[in-house]
């Protein structure tokens, strides 16, 4: 069994040097700093996934703040990789998505095989009935 006890989650959006690092150094789709400074700001709520003084994972929550959330940017640098750390930064999240309206909806888009690690935390797949559609603008 590993020890995380050295690794600690902050109820923090992560710096956006950290978030940028992270999304490239992961394998998320980077972003332009740009986006990066106008979005992070306006996160719902989001995590930052500590070892010392280095943001090494990260996860947010985004949305209008009332109706509709959305799980986004779990990242978690290669090297700390399949140690279970993305449930304790999904873990905090659901903490958060507890106290959200009860009509709320909350929703992500999963990568496979990462849809088994959100499954343990209540999110259901949508399809038949709804399948997720992304337009990136050029």
């Amino acid at each position: 069994m590993t020890d995380n006890s050295a690794y600690r989650i902050e109820p923090r959006v992560p710096a956006i040097d950290d978030y940028m690092r992270l999304r490239l150094e992961s394998g998320l789709t980077p972003f332009a700093r740009e986006a990066a400074e106008k979005g992070l700001p306006n996160s719902i709520f989001g995590v930052s996934l500590m070892l010392g003084n280095e943001t090494v994972g990260m996860g947010r929550i985004i949305g209008d703040g009332g109706s509709f959330f959305q799980v986004t940017d779990i990242a978690i640098l290669p090297a700390h990789q399949g140690r279970g750390l993305a449930k304790g930064i999904m873990a905090a999240l659901s903490d958060f998505i507890a106290t959200l309206p009860k009509t709320a909806y909350v929703s992500l888009i999963a990568d496979v095989p990462a849809n088994r690690l959100y499954g343990q935390f209540g999110f259901d797949e949508t399809a038949p009935r709804s399948v997720g559609m992304a337009r990136r603008v050029t």
